[in-house]
């Protein structure tokens, strides 16, 4: 994976040595731009996110235009929640969102089914989104496929994030509570080995719900990190890399999140960058952590600013992707994703 002078790395190998805590030529990039790149074809958005060929193409012509290192594959954070059976509103103009929770007590946990994903609809789509990208890009750009929510926010959108959070704080039906994170785990774990099948060199689940700004660390401590740890540790027998990304601050439980033993963490701007970087230090590989609201709203030069402030702290002892924190909004000008990309190339060189 280590560069040769005169011979720099292609995307995919520059990827996998910040992955493996090797020394790329350069800082990779990674965009989590699928909104951005389905506005950007012009076409409800609520189409794109239906059909693989059209996520597909959408995430190519982004591509062409930035060429960034890693793909960042999905349609939102409802797949895995309509695949298990939910209602599901498509939006025009933005990532479809789960509506009305599938079961209304904790014991209908027994009846659910882990659908297949080759045929659970709209898994069957990302994934035919992610062949696609794999036969046209997979031998030189590294397509992180996304396993959509994790554990904890697939139960949370199956019981209904209040319900699920009283069931949390009462504790008083704790088995059934981990009989609902078992099965959203073995709903995201087999999503994720599809989506390798079918040419991702990795897959990445969010958990949000479970960071500190929604959830206390003894609450993470008990019920989400167990289930986050196993995800892991299946998926490593099987050769598979995780990313795991929680929303927000997460300095209450950075060495939590390290200790998943996922090999990519996605940090969203609010956590402290030098204690993440701290507790990752040749343990895991950090994605992040540029503010999507300055990407949205932010001038160039200010971008070029904030990445070249978080490059000088993360990039010491590679294990760094820079990236924006969480996904970008439908709308970010093109000139502030070029600015993201140039700061690599400008700061970034090892």
């Amino acid at each position: 994976m280590l560069a040769k002078k005169g011979f720099p790395m292609n995307s995919l190998e520059r990827i996998g040595a910040a992955i493996h805590l090797q020394i790329p030529d350069r800082v990779p990039v990674d965009l989590h731009n699928f909104q951005t790149a389905a506005f950007a074809t012009g076409l409800p958005m609520s189409e794109v996110f239906r059909n693989g060929a059209l996520l597909a193409e959408a995430m190519l012509q982004a591509w062409r235009e930035f060429g960034h290192d890693m793909i960042l594959l999905e349609n939102g954070t409802a797949c895995n929640a309509q695949a298990c059976g939910m209602e599901v509103i498509y939006q025009k103009d933005s990532a479809p969102v789960a509506e009305k929770p599938l079961i209304s007590s904790l014991v209908e946990v027994v009846g659910l089914e882990v659908r297949d994903p080759y045929k659970a609809f709209p898994m069957c789509e990302i994934l035919k989104a992610t062949r696609i990208l794999s036969k046209e890009l997979g031998d030189r750009v590294w397509i992180c496929a996304r396993a959509d929510q994790g554990p904890m926010d697939l139960a949370a959108q199956l019981r209904g994030m209040d319900a699920l959070m009283m069931d949390i704080a009462t504790g008083e039906e704790e088995e059934a509570i981990h009989a609902l994170l078992d099965y959203a785990r073995r709903v995201a774990t087999r999503y994720a080995l599809a989506l390798i099948e079918c040419g991702g060199h990795s897959t990445s689940i969010g958990e949000p719900i479970g960071g500190p700004d929604l959830m206390s660390p003894r609450h993470y401590r008990q019920y989400a990190w167990p289930q986050e740890k196993r995800m892991v540790d299946e998926l490593k027998q099987h050769g598979v890399i995780l990313h795991n990304h929680i929303c927000g601050k997460t300095d209450r439980i950075v060495e939590e999140f390290v200790a998943t033993g996922a090999q990519v963490l996605e940090i969203d701007h609010k956590t402290d960058p030098h204690k993440i970087k701290d507790a990752a230090r040749n343990r895991t590989c950090l994605l992040g952590a540029i503010d999507t609201g300055l990407m949205a709203f932010g001038k160039p030069d200010e971008i070029d600013a904030a990445c070249k402030n978080l490059i000088e702290i993360w990039k010491p002892d590679s294990g760094f992707i820079l990236g924006p924190g969480c996904a970008l909004a439908p709308q970010v000008p093109a000139a502030n994703i070029h600015a993201l990309i140039e700061a690599a190339e400008r700061y970034g060189r090892y």
